[in-house]
């Protein structure tokens, strides 16, 4: 099944308000069971503008951190990495210690320098699956990052160049799998449009 990037009925956040709403929407949540900190999924297909609102909204919160699932990430592992964020970072997290983790290098294929997450009030997560189940319980508050296709595409492509065509296709092939699977953008508390941000 192939994303069409639209939840129907829902109203999305334009993405000049998105800062403000998101922002409100995480200081009102309270924190959930077991953490001292507010988590926020930023979640939505690669190059929707996840990036471009997590440092937004990290700014407007007083510089938070923001932990990126690319870091995590590779073109050859998608999605099965996972287990690493929750015991580098959520888990140790929840239990109140030192939260560090372990950058993945995507242009020398390897796990690189160990990253330090200060302590905070807020911690950002940003990326695609950043609001998958696994990491539901240790989330605050999730929203969806809503752009067209063709888009994401052209700003996958800018970055990357043209040769990456086959990568993008595959990597969006299996963004399709991943939300006809858990469905993040039905579940998501906000839905923000990324049309007018890059990611």
């Amino acid at each position: 099944m192939r994303y069409a990037g639209r939840v129907p009925g829902v109203k999305i956040v334009p993405a000049e308000r998105a800062v403000e709403m998101v922002a409100e929407l995480l200081r009102a949540k309270p924190v959930p069971p077991g953490l001292s900190c507010k988590v926020l999924g930023i979640d939505g297909p690669g190059g929707a503008g996840k990036s471009t609102l997590a440092a937004r909204l990290s700014e407007a919160l007083g510089g938070v951190p923001v932990v990126h699932t690319d870091d995590f990430a590779s073109w050859e592992n998608q999605f099965d990495w996972y287990r690493r964020l929750l015991d580098q970072v959520l888990r140790p997290l929840a239990d109140g210690g030192r939260v560090r983790y372990q950058r993945f290098d995507w242009d020398r294929n390897v796990l690189a320098e160990w990253r330090e997450v200060p302590a905070s009030p807020f911690l950002i997560l940003e990326g695609v699956s950043a609001s998958r189940e696994a990491f539901r319980p240790y989330l605050t508050a999730s929203v969806w990052i809503h752009t067209d296709r063709a888009e994401r595409l052209r700003r996958g492509l800018d970055r990357d160049g043209a040769q990456a065509l086959p990568l993008w296709q595959e990597w969006m092939a299996g963004e399709d799998d991943y939300i006809a699977r858990e469905q993040p953008d039905e579940r998501a508390d906000l839905i923000i449009s990324g049309e007018s941000g890059r990611s």
